[in-house]
């Protein structure tokens, strides 16, 4: 939210390699690896992700995701569980891009993702009787929201179809033989540039239908409108449900979607929601006559919770179900065992099967998400059509895995990092205790050091979550593994905003982001400390996004940390209203107007107001390809700090987005690395070299 990291001049830190993470792990005895855990042991990790169980619930094809040393980047494969006795079989191995996995009706047959063929991602088909497999598509970009007929004849996928780009006045023509600079780029679109997938190029995404077979495919959807998302066809094949916006105004429409009918044969599309609002997640029936979505009437708020709804197949007869279903609807899926969603709730993510009449019973099912180096609250799911469900699951010591529920009972299939981590010694994860000053509970949790003694005082970090509407919860996290080894225990919670607490508590930050969490968090710095675990002469502070962003607040409001670092803030939210990949979204709904309607409101919630007030010597890390937090954010906390003398350096992470996975496993060691130098430069009990 990085292959070589860059460091200005100022920076005398002891960050001599990309892994300099190492420089804390015990020396090396010639003849038995480390027992802590070290930035190289990234590389060593491996994680489950996107479980599709099969049809009838006898198998799962996952994803799962190594880190290679030698290229610095991760691999992808697709593997195979057999449900009954747990055994694994590879099915799509080897370098290059492989992912989606997606069942056919029958399940006799698996598409997915793969650059197998020695270009881009393409979609193949794998015949698993015979293990053999085809070429279905060739596309110059990888193709999205793969989706079965109901007859497991046609596959229907999005992929983008190149479209014009504004002229402005004729170009010259270079005379024969001339090498001539290519020409400028010109920019009239309203979303040109998003993170993660850099500026963006000419056209829009439209549906496909081809074959199952191979052969040509069909374009279904035209025009100047993007047409993505997930796929979902009706039962008899004949329509294929769809969630965006059409509108004229469609660029700036904000949260605004719809959910849309198209019809297989003519191409015909009918709108079958109309409201101010976002409607998107159809999944219709196993009979066809019912429609579930999730969505909610537009009130312009930085954050609100969907809710279920249901329809007639053909848009009529709307209502909500289970309206006091106080969580975020944010995954569904429909079989014959029923209508399944997944929400957060308190710090982790769950399964509910709902019934027609919106009775919302939850599953044993507890996932956790496959992003690995910070405890975000997540997870991915299938579900058979006998109610058998697949599901990421894990850990505060073990990254995500494969698990499935069958019959009420839970069963852990893989185990992908046992065998590494089983001789390493991690920190322990606690829940901590921690009130607000109104009585509201603020849930928190710290890891100690793998060598904690109890009543012992230790060096304490604050790490706190982006979003700043998500949450964290009790799961793996590399990054407080590595906190951990250099003898630090590592505070984190859920403050006001935090998702998975109902919308009353997301609420808690409503206009007035990010001032009303700098109480919440002071309180559980002092509940740690009060608690006999955080040393109060060695407290230090970090997060990233919007945790960048309370990091930036906090050390402008007071001095007791001593030292800070602050990954991809925003400083400055007048430019970043209008710098950000969402500039059409963050003044209308998080600053409740355009910064030269709301300028007093802006400054008062910007961290550069009362840069003034910093004395903490404080890190500032981006990557140089984030669009979501602008590194031009993190450069102006760099130069505030730099022209009042403050200690600070800059890390800038060469191609690295707003994700931490975004970075290779050696720049997230380097990340990391670079706080730690940065705060044992400061601790007042420095560790011996």
């Amino acid at each position: 939210m990085f292959a070589r990291t860059i460091l200005t001049a100022a920076a005398a830190l002891a960050i001599s390699s990309p892994l300099a993470a190492d420089d804390h792990a015990a020396p090396d005895s010639g003849d038995a690896p480390s027992t802590e855990f070290t930035g190289k042991d990234l590389f060593d990790l491996s994680v489950a992700s996107d479980p599709q169980i099969s049809p009838d619930g006898s198998s799962i094809a996952y994803v799962r995701r190594t880190n290679d040393v030698m290229t610095d980047s991760p691999v992808t494969s697709i593997w195979m569980i057999d449900v009954a006795s747990g055994a694994e079989t590879p099915l799509v191995t080897g370098e290059g891009y492989h992912g989606s996995p997606r069942w056919s009706p029958d399940g006799t047959r698996l598409a997915y993702v793969s650059t197998e063929s020695g270009g881009g991602p393409e979609l193949h088909v794998m015949w698993l009787g015979s293990r053999a497999s085809a070429n279905i598509t060739a596309l110059p970009e990888g193709p999205g929201g793969i989706s079965w007929s109901p007859d497991g004849g046609r596959i229907a996928y999005t992929a983008r179809v190149p479209g014009e780009t504004l002229a402005l006045g004729k170009p010259l023509s270079p005379p024969e033989g001339a090498e001539w600079k290519k020409g400028p780029t010109i920019i009239d679109k309203v979303t040109y540039r998003f993170d993660g997938a850099g500026y963006l190029k000419s056209g829009y995404t439209q549906i496909f239908v081809v074959s199952a077979t191979g052969g040509a495919p069909r374009q279904l959807t035209f025009g100047d409108r993007h047409h993505d998302g997930a796929l979902e066809w009706t039962p008899d094949g004949e329509a294929i449900l769809i969630s965006g916006n059409r509108d004229e105004d469609w660029e700036l429409a904000g949260v605004d979607t719809e959910i849309y009918s198209i019809d297989v044969a003519s191409g015909e599309i009918s709108a079958l929601t109309d409201r101010n609002g976002p409607d998107g997640h159809p999944e219709i029936s196993p009979d066809g006559r019912t429609i579930a979505y999730v969505g909610y009437d537009d009130r312009e708020m930085a954050y609100e919770q969907s809710g279920l709804y249901f329809m007639d197949r053909d848009g009529s007869n709307k209502r909500r179900i289970a309206a006091d279903f106080d969580r975020d609807i944010t995954s569904m899926d429909w079989t014959d065992a029923g209508l399944f969603i997944g929400y957060e709730e308190e710090g982790g993510y769950r399964i509910a099967r709902v019934s027609t009449s919106g009775r919302v019973s939850p599953l044993g099912a507890e996932l956790v998400d496959t992003y690995y180096s910070r405890p975000y609250a997540g997870g991915q799911w299938s579900v058979a059509d006998d109610g058998t469900v697949a599901f990421t699951s894990g850990d505060a010591m073990r990254p995500a895995d494969i698990s499935v529920l069958r019959g009420g009972r839970n069963r852990q299939l893989t185990s992908l990092n046992d065998m590494k981590l089983g001789g390493k010694t991690l920190g322990k994860t606690i829940e901590l205790d921690v009130t607000a000053a109104d009585g509201t509970r603020i849930p928190s949790w710290i890891v100690l050091p793998p060598d904690y003694e109890a009543g012992t005082r230790v060096p304490l970090i604050l790490e706190i979550h982006g979003g700043p509407y998500a949450a964290y919860g009790p799961s793996f996290s590399s990054d407080y593994q590595l906190y951990a080894s250099a003898g630090y225990a590592t505070l984190y919670t859920n403050p006001g905003g935090s998702t998975g607490y109902g919308q009353a508590f997301a609420d808690r930050i409503e206009g007035n982001y990010p001032i009303s969490n700098h109480p919440e968090l002071m309180a559980a710095v002092e509940a740690a400390i009060a608690a006999g675990y955080a040393d109060p002469e060695n407290l230090f502070v970090t997060g990233g996004s919007g945790g960048g962003i309370l990091t930036a607040w906090i050390v402008g409001q007071t001095d007791r940390f001593a030292a800070a670092a602050s990954y991809k803030p925003v400083i400055n939210w007048t430019s970043m209203a209008l710098m950000s990949d969402g500039y059409a979204f963050f003044g209308k709904y998080w600053m409740k107007g355009q910064p030269w309607e709301k300028q007093d409101d802006y400054w008062r919630r910007s961290p550069l107001a009362a840069a003034g007030n910093i004395t903490t010597p404080t890190l500032v890390l981006v990557g140089d390809e984030d669009y979501r937090t602008p590194r031009s954010e993190a450069e102006q906390f760099y130069g505030a700090l730099k022209v009042q003398g403050i200690d600070t350096a800059l890390v800038v992470t060469p191609g690295a987005s707003h994700s931490d996975l975004s970075m290779s496993p050696s720049q997230q060691a380097a990340k990391t690395a670079a706080v730690i130098a940065w705060f044992d430069k400061y601790r007042s009990d420095k560790p011996e070299e």
